[in-house]
C-alpha cells in the first residue's frame, strides 16, 4: 500500500478539478493505495471536497491538526493546550491582520474595526474562544506575513506553531504541521513511513515535503522545489509515475 499525501490550493488544484484528475485518483485506489488531502483548510471544508466527486481516503485539515475520514468522522483532533484565543486576536490585529478565522468547535471568521470593509462579525472581548485547531489570517504581501509570521513565534512559540503560506497565516498548536499530522494518520491507518509520496507547492509543505519521499509542483515556489525527491507538473502525471 501506498499512501499519497497531496496538498490542495496550488497542487491537487493547479488547473482546477478534472474528470481526468478524478479517474486517475481512482485508478491509484483500485491498486490498493490511499489518496489523502493535507491543507491548512478547515474541517468544514471536507463537505466541498465531496460536492467535487474527489474520491479520498483521509482528509488531514488545519494543516494535520484535524484528520477524518471519507465519511467525515474525526478520527484526530488536536488542539491548543492554552486558552489564548483573544489573547492572539487582539495581537493579530495590533499587528495589522485585518481578520483571523477560527477553527474549533465552530467557525467564526472575525475583522478587525480598523478594517470595516472586511467581511465577519466585530470583535469584542465577550467573544470567548472554544479551544481550537487553528487560527488563520492574511496580510496584503508576503513580506509583512513573514514578519507577522516571526513576530507570533516569538510570542506564542511555546503553544503555537505559525505557518506562513504565501500572504496567509495558519497557527496551530505547537507541534503540529503537515509531517505531524502524516505521521498521525499512519498510526490510525496502520501504515508505514515508507509508504508515504508527499506532495506540496508553497512553504507550508516544507516538514511534509522534507521528511517523506516527496514530490514538489513544478508551478511551487523555489524553496520546496529544491528540497523535493522529484518534480511533477500534476497529480495524473505523479500517479502515472508511481502506480
Amino acid at each position: 500500500m501506498k499512501i499519497i499525501c497531496s496538498d490542495y490550493d496550488g497542487t491537487l488544484n493547479h488547473g482546477g478539478i478534472t474528470e481526468k484528475k478524478i479517474e486517475a485518483i481512482k485508478k491509484w485506489q483500485k491498486k490498493g493505495n490511499l489518496f489523502c488531502i493535507v491543507s491548512g483548510r478547515q474541517k468544514n471544508f471536507f463537505c466541498e471536497l465531496k460536492e467535487k466527486g474527489i474520491p479520498i481516503d483521509f482528509f488531514l485539515g488545519c494543516n494535520g491538526a484535524v484528520i477524518t475520514d471519507k465519511d467525515y468522522n474525526t478520527v484526530s483532533d488536536v488542539r491548543c493546550e492554552k486558552n489564548i484565543g483573544n489573547e492572539l486576536t487582539e495581537f493579530l490585529f495590533s499587528l495589522g491582520c485585518p481578520f483571523v478565522f477560527f477553527c474549533g468547535d465552530e467557525f467564526l471568521r472575525i475583522k478587525n474595526e480598523s478594517f470595516p470593509e472586511e467581511k465577519g462579525i466585530d470583535y469584542t472581548p465577550d467573544i470567548k474562544f472554544s479551544s481550537f485547531n487553528q487560527i488563520s489570517t492574511a496580510l496584503d504581501s508576503f513580506e509583512k506575513a513573514a514578519v507577522v509570521t516571526e513576530k507570533v513565534r516569538e510570542k506564542f512559540g511555546e503553544y503555537l506553531n505559525p505557518l506562513q503560506n504565501g500572504t496567509c497565516i495558519d497557527i496551530v498548536p505547537a507541534g503540529m504541521d503537515k509531517a505531524r499530522g502524516i505521521y498521525i494518520l499512519l498510526d490510525k491507518a496502520d501504515g508505514k513511513y515508507e509508504d508515504v509520496i508527499a506532495v506540496g507547492d508553497n512553504i507550508n509543505d516544507e516538514a511534509m515535503i522534507k521528511e517523506f519521499y516527496s514530490y514538489a509542483m513544478e508551478n511551487g515556489v523555489e524553496e520546496i522545489k529544491k528540497i523535493a525527491d522529484n518534480i511533477t507538473v500534476s497529480i495524473e502525471e505523479l500517479i502515472e509515475r508511481e502506480i
